[in-house]
């Protein structure tokens, strides 16, 4: 029995050990629920902040919703708006026959601009033409001018120069006449020579200046032998009537050849006038040669002359330098026989005259075409 009941005390602890055991557990049963309470709070949480983000996104997007609302609200209202204007327009604007009638006219229009733009490019390169033949013709009455008042060689030349260019450039067969005859014109012109006058006017400028330098030159004696009464006394040196005699000698002498012509000595006044004379006479010489005058420049120099050789001695320096310098320019040149240029005038004329003819029969033969076609039915 012992041995029996020993087992059973021995087996008595055992139920204990699983009463204190249980405990641990306990504990751990306790602690899941609130883990669990604690994510559910969590849950909770975030359940309710995504509500909140929720409602104020869908605040936002009803926000803009109702902005964009009324922005599709103010364009409505400008489309309709834009739509009542063209309305009114659209009842402003003709109907579909007066339209067409309108295109119409307007395609007619171009075509008549067209055409008349045509006709003005024709016509305004008819009239350039006409311009440079005129230009021409002009050159050529400036040519003769200058040949009949002031025979003006180099001038006339380039001007009819000009002339014939002109003509060249036509390229036109016609003008073989006009041109032939500035050809010989121009070769009459080169063979004529142009007188110096400038040059003459200052030659002549020169010698009045010279004029203000002439004196007249006193005569002086001259010893041709012994002296004269045998005044040199014998001796070492002359006499004091000899000395007397060669002091008095300066002043005055005794020729024996009275048939000689004596000229007085010009002084003073007298002098001076001589000398505007002889300016004047070459002043006068200078106009007539600018004016291309022959007699009167002969005759002016042939005074200078006159007044030269009469009153200044012939012995003098600048006497003879003048009076052969006046002979110099006498033998120049102031005047030249001109070509006519009526000939050339006339023949660019009348080339003018034939290129207009044509044009002028054209016109008046259109109004007798368009009056022929309006009285035929």
């Amino acid at each position: 029995m012992s041995e029996t009941a020993l087992p059973n005390d021995d087996l008595q602890p055992a139920p204990e050990a699983p009463a204190q055991t249980p405990a641990a557990p306990a504990k751990r049963a306790g602690t899941g629920p609130a883990l669990f309470a604690l994510l559910l709070g969590a849950a909770g949480v975030a359940i309710g902040g995504w509500g909140v983000w929720q409602v104020r996104h869908l605040q936002g997007a009803n926000q803009l919703q109702s902005e964009q609302l009324q922005a599709l609200n103010a364009q409505a209202q400008a489309l309709q708006q834009g739509e009542q204007r063209l309305s009114s327009r659209l009842a402003d604007l003709p109907p579909a026959a007066e339209l067409e009638e309108r295109r119409r006219l307007v395609a007619q229009l171009q075509g008549d601009q067209q055409r008349l733009s045509q006709r003005l490019e024709t016509v305004l390169g008819a009239s350039r033409k006409d311009w440079r033949l005129a230009e021409a013709e002009h050159l050529l009455r400036l040519a003769s001018l200058r040949l009949s008042a002031l025979q003006d060689i180099t001038s006339a030349r380039a001007l009819v120069e000009g002339a014939d260019q002109i003509l060249r450039e036509q390229s036109d067969p016609a003008s073989f006449a006009a041109r032939e005859q500035l050809a010989r014109s121009l070769a009459t012109l080169n063979s004529v020579k142009q007188p110096d006058r400038t040059g003459l006017f200052l030659k002549l400028a020169a010698l009045r200046e010279q004029v203000v330098q002439l004196t007249a030159m006193a005569p002086e004696f001259e010893e041709g032998g012994e002296p004269l009464f045998g005044l040199a006394a014998d001796g070492d040196g002359a006499s004091r009537w000899s000395q007397w005699w060669a002091q008095l000698s300066r002043y005055f002498r005794i020729d024996f050849n009275a048939d000689k012509n004596v000229k007085p000595l010009l002084a003073g006044q007298a002098l001076n006038q001589v000398r505007l004379a002889l300016s004047l006479t070459l002043e006068q010489a200078q106009w007539a040669a600018l004016n291309g005058e022959p007699k009167v420049y002969a005759q002016a120099l042939d005074e200078a002359r006159s007044v030269l050789l009469a009153n200044f001695n012939h012995d003098n320096e600048q006497s003879q330098s003048m009076l052969e310098q006046l002979n110099a320019v006498a033998n120049e040149p102031v005047s030249v026989v001109t070509p006519d240029l009526a000939d050339s005038l006339g023949a660019v004329q009348a080339y003018l005259e034939r290129r207009h003819l044509p044009a002028e029969e054209s016109i008046t033969r259109q109004p007798a075409a368009q009056g022929h076609e309006e009285g035929t039915p």
